[in-house]
């Protein structure tokens, strides 16, 4: 089942640079390990924003919420999920 998330992280203020650097690369490993996994198939930025949208693949919404819970920011992440269906005039 394909889903479209958009995502925006905001740290608190009182984050230090270090926490956040450590954070990012860390944030970037385990998205790569979705990616690698089939679950997380293509990201995109927002220009101006610190967020994006992404297309991701699971079984089921439980499973997506445990992907993206799996990520170092989901703390400091707001979610918007929207489960997809495959139009008509997309099958084949």
């Amino acid at each position: 089942m394909e889903f479209l998330v958009r995502f925006e992280t905001s740290q608190p203020a009182t984050m230090s640079v270090d926490e956040r650097e450590r954070l990012r690369v860390i944030e970037r490993e385990r998205a790569m390990e979705l990616r690698a996994a089939g679950i997380l198939i293509k990201l995109w930025r927002l220009p101006g924003k610190r967020g994006g949208i992404g297309l991701w693949e699971a079984p089921d919404a439980t499973a997506l919420h445990d992907a993206l819970a799996s990520l170092p920011m989901f703390p400091w992440t707001e979610n918007t999920v929207e489960a997809l269906a495959t139009h008509p005039q997309e099958k084949k």
